[in-house]
């Protein structure tokens, strides 16, 4: 008896064993699923964006350039006016002949005494400037010079303490980075666009060649009539440029626009500012860009540079040694890759100056000091 009593406890209690177990083995193998979903899902969250490569926060670069960009308002001259019919820039001004127009471009704030960096081309034959700050305060501006020859000018209004703007280094910029462009496009006061620097030392054929410096940051930041002038900015709100122009076919931004790099601007700016216009080094060279068709007639095996065509008689580069056909590589040990290169190199740098010339003469590498005089004569 107590046998079969044992015998039938057993059983019971192996049958409840196995009817949990059975119970269990779904709920077991659903919550091993649901744990191994909920660790895959957690491991996807804790990632953190590498907001250092894609800053797509904007804000704070945003709060310290605009202040320091302003709108300019000017009233252009009725002969002036006139004679802006084949004028590359006259979509700022409008096309009424018939009398004094209204210009509007933007400015950006170098100074806290009011002095004010724009473009040429903004105050090309103004009559009246009229400057508005980004707190509404409006100032009459006196213009203190001008230099066509890189689109560059200075203005100054009668004011102190004013926000100026922090100064970055365009020659650190790389292509593919992302920037702000900060202006008054349209008359719309304190407008910001985002894009990407798309390409550096960018010639466009803008200003007319010949002693023209242009060596642009290309970005597709959206820059329209009224941006001319602003502020193109880093990530960090720093100024890497001055905005001036556009490819368009319609007066309006089309994908890519242009900036005069800063560490240009400022060169030009301090000399403006002290002796009222740009004082000039001039390397005394008559250029033309390296190619492979070139180089193969020349019988280098370098494809990128500047070749000396001809010398300016009684130039720097003729009186420090340089000839016709040499191949200008580099400066101070900055690679030369294309004429606008070299003009902004060139054009940064002061009358006296030493640059030291990095050249391919015949196949064989060479380094020729050269001092700058003030013209090629």
């Amino acid at each position: 008896m107590k046998q079969l009593l044992s015998l039938v406890f057993a059983g019971v209690i192996g049958g409840l064993i196995t009817l949990g177990g059975l119970q269990l083995l779904p709920q077991q193998a659903d919550l091993s699923s649901e744990k191994g979903h909920h660790a895959t899902a957690v491991k996807q969250v804790n990632v953190a964006p590498n907001l250092a490569n894609v800053p797509f926060d904007f804000t704070k670069a945003a709060e310290k350039s605009m202040p320091a960009v302003v709108h300019i308002s000017s009233v252009v001259k009725t002969a002036a006016s006139q004679g802006r019919g084949n004028d590359p820039f006259r979509f700022f001004f409008g096309d009424d002949l018939f009398g004094p127009q209204q210009g509007s471009g933007s400015g950006v704030i170098y100074s806290p005494d009011g002095y004010i960096i724009t473009n040429n081309h903004v105050v090309q034959g103004a009559e009246t400037l009229e400057v508005t700050l980004y707190d509404n305060r409006t100032f009459t501006a006196k213009l203190i010079g001008t230099d066509e020859k890189t689109d560059l000018a200075v203005i100054k209004i009668d004011a102190a303490d004013l926000p100026n703007i922090e100064i970055g280094n365009s020659d650190n910029a790389k292509v593919g980075e992302w920037v702000l462009a900060v202006g008054n496009p349209f008359e719309l006061t304190s407008t910001v666009t985002a894009g990407i620097i798309s390409a550096k030392g960018r010639s466009i054929n803008l200003l007319g060649g010949g002693n023209s410096i242009e060596s642009f940051i290309q970005t597709d930041a959206a820059v329209n009539p009224g941006n001319s002038g602003g502020a193109l900015v880093d990530t960090d709100g720093n100024l890497l440029g001055i905005n001036t122009a556009i490819a368009t076919n319609t007066g309006v931004f089309s994908g890519y626009s242009f900036a005069i790099p800063v560490n240009l601007v400022t060169r030009i700016a301090d000399d403006i500012i002290e002796y009222g216009s740009f004082q000039r080094a001039f390397l005394g060279v008559i250029i033309a860009e390296l190619d492979n068709e070139y180089a193969e007639q020349l019988g280098i095996e370098i494809t990128q540079g500047v070749v000396i065509e001809e010398l300016v008689d009684g130039g720097s580069a003729q009186f420090a040694g340089l000839q016709p056909k040499d191949v200008i590589t580099g400066i101070n040990g900055k690679s030369v890759k294309s004429v606008p290169e070299l003009q902004e190199i060139v054009g940064r740098a002061k009358v006296g100056d030493t640059l030291e010339v990095q050249i391919n003469r015949r196949g064989s590498a060479e380094k020729v000091p050269v001092k700058l005089k003030a013209s090629g004569l």
